[in-house]
């Protein structure tokens, strides 16, 4: 069987989704860099804010599974423009809105497109890049970093949040007619995704069926959960358990916004060349594990800073491999052969609503019982981190050197030929392991 050529507008549909990704970013987190400002005209407290800027995660948690299971279905493109409609006027009505309530709506219709894209993004990539999906995937998830950066370098210099918001708004409608314009399902020639008269329900009890699909799922919630909130509490640990000043605590901390930016780019690359997958995950956890471990017990222990170069660097590092396994593990879905294409928008919804649950309620869980304690948090945190590996071991071989990808390319050569980790989807697991 000849391999398959890869069509070249992958590109511009890699392009759109990433603009979509950095526009949804950059408008979450200008909340962020405007706090000093929007704070005050709403009358809000550090409640009310933190409200405020994950409101977006909260719409993916209830959209993730139906928009996927939709997109199964009728196809991501209709899905996720629609949704992209409901963001775009979400723009706008947080732009005018004046009152508090009508803020915390506008941030949640802001989450809609975003939360459709990420439930339906491993169904985009494998239709365009198939076995590469994971490349695909870290560009992804690199330009969610650049969204963030761009939020705290570029929102506040429009002199005002209402400019700030009407510029974005109007940067997110012409995005949205780009999407309407230049995104398609998949290539020409390629078996057409949605428009059939098969239940939503039934592509998302083939999901939910499967083991694997939630061995994912947690890994990538734990991985997700541990960098989340140890970011989150890096420059408070700095400035309260070091003393250093707010400034340079921040720099530190954006050193690992920058490192993730890298690690996704560079995580796929590099694994999609080693052919086998696990063995990279679980060293690279391990390594990112040690890199928190130096942070928390090295230095916030000790209270003291070693060089402020040095230290840099070690962040640059920590982000790198805190982000280097996310794009590989969410595009895991499709190389699982109970799921491939046809019911990865379903299982990308289900990794997705997993890993934002995770995020949510994993950090408050260690807040709870750290008390206060930021060496205590971190630690626990970096433990967490490490345990998103025991997930990655349960999981078969899914590379492409792997003997599951050679079952599913002799599949598709004979489709008599069975796949043997597909055959039964709630076999054991021990049992699905033996057959590798």
């Amino acid at each position: 069987m000849e391999k398959i050529k890869l069509s070249g507008y992958r590109w511009m549909i890699l392009l759109i989704v990433c603009l979509v990704c950095i526009l949804a970013n950059y408008m979450q987190y200008q909340v962020s860099a405007l706090a000093v400002q929007i704070m005050p005209m709403f009358s809000i407290d550090e409640a009310g804010f933190s409200m405020l800027l994950l409101m977006p995660m909260l719409t993916a948690v209830f959209m993730s599974i139906p928009m996927g299971t939709l997109g199964d279905r009728i196809g991501p493109k209709k899905v996720v423009g629609v949704c992209m409609i409901i963001a775009v006027a979400g723009g706008f009505l947080r732009t005018f809105g004046d009152s508090f309530i009508l803020q915390l709506v506008s941030m949640f219709m802001l989450g809609a497109g975003i939360s459709a894209l990420n439930a339906n993004l491993v169904k985009i990539f494998s239709a365009w890049f198939m076995d590469k999906t994971q490349v695909a995937m870290g560009f992804f998830f690199g330009s969610a970093g650049v969204g963030v950066i761009l939020a705290q370098m570029v929102a506040p210099l429009f002199g005002s949040v209402f400019m700030s918001y009407f510029t974005a708004a109007i940067a997110l409608t012409v995005v949205t007619a780009l999407w309407f314009l230049l995104i398609k399902n998949a290539p020409k020639g390629a078996p057409q995704m949605g428009g059939t008269d098969e239940s939503p329900l039934k592509y998302f009890s083939v999901a939910a069926k499967s083991r694997n699909v939630w061995l994912v799922g947690l890994s990538y919630g734990f991985s997700l959960a541990a960098c989340t909130a140890f970011a989150g509490f890096v420059p408070q640990a700095l400035i309260l358990g070091c003393g250093v000043d707010p400034v340079t605590a921040g720099l530190i901390a954006s050193c690992a916004a920058f490192g993730s930016i890298i690690g996704s780019l560079i995580g796929p690359a590099i694994c999609n060349r080693l052919g086998k997958w696990k063995p990279y995950l679980i060293v690279t956890i391990i390594i990112g594990t040690l890199l928190m471990v130096y942070f928390w017990y090295g230095v916030i222990m000790s209270g003291t800073i070693p060089s402020l170069p040095f230290l840099m660097v070690v962040m640059v590092l920590s982000g790198a491999f805190g982000a280097i396994n996310g794009p590989i593990v969410q595009a895991m879905p499709y190389a699982l052969p109970d799921i491939r294409g046809k019911y990865a928008g379903s299982a990308g919804g289900l990794v997705s609503t997993i890993g934002l649950l995770c995020s949510y309620f994993i950090p408050v869980a260690v807040s709870a019982i750290a008390v206060g304690s930021y060496v205590l948090n971190l630690g626990i945190e970096s433990v967490i981190f490490l345990a998103s590996a025991v997930f990655i071991l349960l999981i078969p071989e899914l590379g492409p050197k792997g003997k599951v990808a050679k079952e599913i390319a002799e599949k598709e050569k004979n489709p008599e030929s069975p796949v043997k980790i597909s055959d039964d989807p709630d076999a054991p697991i021990n049992e699905k392991l033996e057959n590798l």
